[in-house]
């Protein structure tokens, strides 16, 4: 690095250390009153040296919970590379913050890089390892290279715990819900004991740290399961609900579930209502989200064999108009189709299908989806984003990992 760009370098940090302590100062009161917020007191001043910050990824919220508890030290937050698309919000976010962008469905060594890099020159970072905001209220293992990457960094590490936020706002959902969420630091582990262990050790390690399931802590609760009220006029708390589940357990078909107000339902008379606990009413067949999706899961690959012998071409599910991109260096998309999206088997192969193009779900080498709306994947050496905003996109990533377990 040369001096000018020693300079430069210089220069943005300062700016994004102001920009961050100005910003997480001012949205402290704000993010406490809007979820019922409560957090650990914790000066993250305290430790000296660059942190690596990993906590839970329970809701889309999550930075901003984690920033304003953290708010006295300046982290760079790895974040997806979508957001970087947008046309107004990327530019701002990257001369606000400087964010380290991840390209989901990709190696992610770039990342990784970029990661380094800044806990080598002194600054610290936030991960969200387990890659996506949970859909269930569970938490999910982190990404294998972490350890690696956590061990080479010289820095400590610190597990943060985000408690109840996915009842706040569901990955599915529209509208934040009001009810109680804690944050807290879990463990402190300087350098020189990171040293001393192997990744995978260090993976277990934050996946211990950091594991939550948001049901037993409902059921833990001495007062009963803790309310979290949907304040908007609009809609209802199970709206867009059948973003995230997709089989109904009566009639067994896929893609006829809709919700209205507090109910989800099936064409075939099937409902059950989504009360303000999170949980369903009543809790048969399924009491939560999480053994839904553990049955749709089940469902889904066992349609896939079901399908799998017959001789003729076929439609396992399909759903209306999707937006098919190709994305290229520096956060470039190109318009490749719109139409109709499906899952078909074709001359013995299953596909994913948007209008004429068909991508065979065995050689899509990573799957990942971003919020609700947006499914990227790997092809070949070729990176391609599917966009739907009714889709239930869940049910592709699916097909994808059971052809590809």
């Amino acid at each position: 690095m040369s001096l000018k760009d020693k300079g430069e370098g210089e220069s943005l940090w300062l700016r994004h250390q102001r920009m961050y302590r100005f910003l997480a100062g001012s949205l402290d009161g704000f993010i406490r009153r809007k979820f019922n917020y409560t957090y650990e007191k914790f000066d993250p001043r305290s430790i000296e040296g660059p942190l690596i910050v990993i906590p839970n990824h329970a809701c889309a919220w999550d930075p901003l919970l984690v920033g304003t508890a953290l708010r006295k030290r300046q982290m760079y937050f790895v974040m997806s590379e979508h957001m970087l698309r947008k046309k107004i919000v990327g530019p701002l976010l990257d001369y606000i913050a400087g964010p380290i962008p991840r390209k989901k469905a990709s190696s992610g060594a770039g990342t990784v890089m970029s990661c380094l890099r800044h806990l080598r020159a002194g600054h610290s970072i936030c991960l969200f390892a387990e890659g996506e905001q949970s859909w269930n209220g569970i938490s999910r293992p982190v990404f294998p290279a972490t350890g690696k990457m956590v061990r080479q960094s010289g820095a400590t590490l610190v597990t943060y715990r985000l408690e109840g936020a996915y009842l706040s706002l569901p990955r599915w959902a529209h509208g934040v819900r009001r009810g109680r969420v804690y944050g807290h630091p879990v463990g402190i582990y300087p350098p020189e004991e990171l040293r001393k262990m192997k990744p995978d050790e260090i993976n277990a390690l934050i996946d211990r740290d950091l594991a939550f399931n948001v049901w037993d802590w409902q059921a833990s609760m001495e007062d009963g399961p803790v309310p979290f009220r949907y304040k908007s006029r609009k809609g209802g708390p199970a709206e867009r609900l059948e973003k995230s589940i997709s089989v109904c357990p009566a009639c067994g078909e896929i893609g006829t579930l809709t919700s209205s107000g507090d109910m989800i339902k099936c064409s075939c008379g099937f409902s059950l209502r989504y009360a303000d606990t999170g949980q369903f009413e009543p809790p048969v067949p399924f009491s939560n989200v999480a053994e839904w999706e553990e049955y749709d899961r089940d469902a889904i690959g066992s349609s896939l064999d079901a399908l799998r012998g017959q001789e003729h071409n076929a439609t396992l599910f399909s759903d209306g108009k999707a937006r098919l991109t190709r994305i290229g260096e520096d956060h470039t998309e190109e318009l490749i189709e719109e139409g109709r999206l499906s899952l078909d088997l074709e001359d013995g192969q299953f596909m994913i299908r948007v209008g004429q193009h068909g991508f065979p779900v065995s050689g899509i080498r990573d799957v990942a989806q971003v919020l609700s709306n947006i499914l990227l994947f790997t092809d070949g050496d070729a990176y391609f984003q599917i966009y739907s905003e009714d889709a239930n996109l869940r049910k592709y990533h699916y097909a994808w990992e059971f052809e590809n377990k």
